[in-house]
């Protein structure tokens, strides 16, 4: 019986230390030290709205804005992944050739030849929010002609939010779409 009362005890301390104390100071160690990432990395428009995160991809339908990467998961955060396709597979191939008929449709300033891999393919979580700058790029045409928006100014855009290397030397340069398509709707007000 005293094995049991001691395990049980053990159990409980076990379970308020590692189950509430340790979350509770992990949690306040990072909001007080970077609170914004503690929160999601959370944007907000001139209302105090939010209207996304940094790190989660969203889905932008109107051709007047930058568009990002497929997404397989319909960009639902509640379950990030994506099917793990060879590039031989029948609904691959299908939803690739579905984006580039979309693509000729939408940019036909822009041949296929042209189209960034990126804007065709999705990312392994299904919700990455950037882009390669050259996907970006490759919509100017597109995005000029619907906005009157010089492509001057949309490189300018384009290059003010390209992120470099994380380091100096980790990773590509990217582009997060929506804090490109938050730039871009001030310039079109």
């Amino acid at each position: 019986m005293k094995i049991i009362v001691n395990s049980l005890r053990l159990s409980l301390v076990f379970m308020v230390v590692c189950g509430l104390l340790y979350n509770l100071v992990v949690t306040g160690i990072a909001q007080a030290i970077m609170p914004k990432q503690a929160d999601g990395s959370l944007l907000y428009d001139e209302q105090n709205n939010v209207i996304g995160s940094e790190l989660i991809g969203q889905q932008f339908t109107n051709p007047k804005f930058f568009h990002g990467r497929v997404s397989s998961i319909d960009y639902n955060a509640a379950g990030s992944g994506s099917g793990n396709y060879a590039p031989s597979n029948p609904d691959m191939l299908a939803r690739t050739q579905e984006s580039v008929e979309a693509w000729k449709k939408d940019n036909p300033d822009v041949p296929v030849s042209e189209l960034p891999i990126d804007l065709i393919t999705n990312s392994g979580s299904g919700l990455d929010p950037h882009i390669s700058p050259e996907a970006a790029k490759a919509q100017i045409p597109r995005i000029s002609k619907l906005t009157g928006i010089s492509a001057d100014k949309l490189n300018e855009l384009v290059a003010a939010n390209t992120s470099g290397r994380e380091l100096g030397f980790l990773g590509e340069p990217v582009v997060n779409v929506l804090k490109l398509n938050l730039a871009l709707s001030k310039q079109m007000q």
